[in-house]
Parts: C-alpha cells; structure tokens; sequence
C-alpha cells in the first residue's frame, strides 16, 4: 500500500472511531440522565409527589427539563454522526487486508467485550464484524487464495477471548517473544488461521456464525481440507463448542474434519466474576435511592452475562431475563464426539487444594470450571486424566505466553 494510501485508511479509521464514540457519550449522557431522573423521583416519592407517566419519570416542570435534555442530545449527536459520516464516505474504502494498528484494535476489543452487543443494536461503528485472519490481514472465507499464498491440508485455528483479539497472541515471555500458533504451525506443519470477533454478543451467537464461515472456507480452500485443529482461550473453547454443536445440527462438512481442540482456560461451567456483577444489581436494586444505578451495572453484554454458567445454546438464554440470577438452567451439552478435547488449566496456587480449586484458580476462572468438573455427575464433562495439565502460579492471561504451556499443546497434538 503506497503511503497516501495508509495515511487515507488511517484517516478514515480515525473517522470511524470518532463516530463510535460520539454514538457512545451520546448514549451515555442519555443514561446517567435517566439514572438522575431515576433518583430525584425516588426522592420525592419519599415526599409524596406525584410520579411521572412511567416509572422512574418527573413530571411537570421537571419532567419537561429532562425531557429537554435527552431532545437536545439525541439532536446534537445526530448532527455529529451526520457530519462525519459524510467526511468518512469521501475517503477512500476501508482496505482491511492491511496490518491494523494494535492500540487501535485493543481498544475496540475492550468496548465490544464489555458492550458489544449494544454497539451492534445500534449500530455503532466500532462493533467489530466477526472475521477470519491470516498473518494479521483479513481472510475472505470464500476467497481465502487471495490471503493466504501456502495453505496446506491442515487448518490451525486459534479463538481469543473476552475482551481481547488475536494480536494477544503475540506476547514475550522472560523478555523473549512467544506465540503458541506460530510455534505450532511450525512444528506441526499447517496453515495458521486467527478468529476475530465481538466478545460481548452471545457465545450461542458467534458460534453459529464461526459454523458458517468455517464451512465456507473448507469449501474454498485452495486445497482439500483433512484436518482441523483449534487452540482457544477463555471464552474462545465455548465459542468452539458452540459452533461444533451448530455445525453438528446442521451437517456441516468443517464438523468431521475437525480433529482436536485444546482449551485453555476455558470457563465450561461459567466464572463467579459475572455472577459477582449479578449480586451488586440485586442489591442496588433493594432500595428506592439506589434501584436507579442498577441500569449502569445491566450495561454488561451478553457475552458476559453468559459467562455465568458457560451458555452455549441459543436456548440457554433465550425467553430469560439475563440480569436476574435464576439457576443454571442449561441442557447439559458434552464436549463434541469425534474430537479429541484437552485442556490446559492454570491456577494462581503452588498446589492444589479444596480452597484453591473452588476459589482462587487462575483468578478469572476457578479449576474446576476450567477442568469441566461439576458436582452433579450427568454435568460433569468426563476428561480424561492424560487430556488435562495444570500449571500452577499462574494466571489466566499468562497461559497466552507460557513457554510450557506451547510445550505441552504441541506434545499433545504431536502424540494425537
């Protein structure tokens, strides 16, 4: 790309972000002013005034300055969007084969992780599109021979996880650079594919549309397709269960060419920290003067209120309130047959304990989520003892860049 090139795709990128943030303060403005609202009227409730036309809502003189205040923002923030929209649309097209700026990326991951999907609601440009990746660019599922220039018979997948995005790959260990799909490509032998996508819609819902693209691309590749291997951290090895379900369901061919999936620190029976949000709503929610501030904890995604118990299907969450705390009421859903399945499991403890095991894990995820292990048996995911690795002082982002924790995966997938 010539540099006028770059400099018009930064700009444009520029664009599209100040867009997606001035959609976000507008529709943070409009909150913390319903959340003000929400108080003054518990407030004068307390003095027997009379409430609004809806809950939480003044009325009268009141009423008509807050009524005002959300007017005037959503009229100022439609003027902003209509302003650089056009400046954007005068640029040239987004060319996104090319590298993409890590700060930039790391950023929007965060905000899609913890809003994602209200940024695809409203269509915010900062929602990012699911997509498959090959050394850093673009990889079109239906034309993957533009991207990819030595793609062999086997395909190395490697799915991120919350809030995070596939240049978190690459990291340094002990001062030296350490990337567990290059190494294994190299080892292995196979083309190394990254997945991107919006950590904060449902799990149930990128695994559907990871089904979907990887069908196409094993229809596309430039050669036949025999074997599929996924490495996937944190929310990813749901996201692979999932879309093994959906691609099971649906018959697709990807499904029986998939051969293993290594997990690490997969959170299969959920991760106390989303259930931690769920009880500061409840008790924000106890009281009149604090229910209104229950609206800013309910701003968490789907992606992490599914992280309560592990959702997988559409089912599990479908027709239910996701903020209420309600039970585990997923259909046990096994770890795909056909596929050999290992996990690694990383715990902040020096050994293993009742205490360590049920709290302290790797400090997102406890080890018996991570181990699949649940106290009723037909839930229990049944690994088996020569599938799993537990690698103790360490934490759940360091399972990333662990020299070791690349070590075992390929001595697994090496022996498989």
């Amino acid at each position: 790309m010539s540099h006028s090139g770059k400099r018009s795709l930064l700009h444009r990128e520029r664009i599209a972000d100040l867009r997606g943030l001035a959609q976000l303060a507008v529709h943070a403005t409009r909150g913390i002013t319903a959340v003000s609202e929400g108080v003054h009227q518990s407030v004068w409730r307390t003095l027997g005034a009379p409430a609004g036309d809806e809950p939480g809502r003044t009325r009268g003189l009141t009423g008509m300055i807050y009524r005002s205040i959300h007017g005037v923002t959503g009229l100022v923030g439609r003027g902003v969007d209509s302003a650089l929209s056009a400046l954007q649309e005068r640029l040239d097209p987004v060319d996104d084969t090319s590298p993409e700026w890590t700060q930039r990326a790391a950023l929007r991951s965060v905000l899609n992780g913890v809003l994602g999907d209200h940024l695809v609601a409203s269509d915010n440009p900062l929602a990012i599109p699911m997509s498959l990746r090959h050394a850093q660019r673009h990889l079109d599922p239906c034309a993957p021979a533009t991207t990819v220039t030595n793609a062999n018979s086997r395909i190395l997948l490697m799915i991120h996880g919350l809030c995070m995005n596939d240049l978190h790959w690459r990291g340094e260990h002990d001062g030296a650079p350490v990337d567990h799909g290059e190494a294994l490509a190299a080892a292995l032998g196979g083309t190394l594919v990254h997945l991107r996508y919006n950590t904060g819609l449902h799990i149930s819902q990128n695994g559907r549309a990871l089904a979907a693209q990887l069908e196409r691309l094993v229809t596309h590749w430039p050669v036949p397709v025999e074997h599929i291997t996924i490495v996937a951290h944190s929310m990813g090895g749901l996201v692979a269960r999932s879309a093994c379900h959906y691609g099971e369901v649906a018959s697709m061919r990807w499904r029986n060419l998939a051969r293993e999936i290594v997990f690490l620190g997969t959170p299969h029976h959920g991760a106390p920290l989303e259930r931690a949000g769920q009880w500061v709503d409840s008790m924000l929610a106890l009281t009149m003067y604090t229910a209104p501030f229950a609206a800013l904890g309910q701003m968490r995604s789907a992606g992490i209120t599914d992280l309560r118990h592990g959702y997988l299907r559409d089912e599990d969450w479908q027709g239910v309130d996701r903020f209420e705390s309600g039970t585990d009421q997923r259909v046990h859903l096994p770890l795909p047959e056909g596929i050999a399945c290992f996990s690694v499991v990383a715990t902040l403890a020096a050994k293993r304990s009742a205490s360590s095991d049920h709290v302290v894990g790797d400090g997102l995820v406890p080890l018996r989520s991570a181990l699949g292990n649940h106290d009723e048996p037909h839930r229990d995911l049944g690994l088996d003892r020569h599938a799993y690795w537990i690698t103790h002082g360490t934490g759940h982002i360091e399972l990333l860049h662990r020299p070791e924790v690349g070590e075992r995966i390929r001595q697994w997938l090496a022996a498989d």
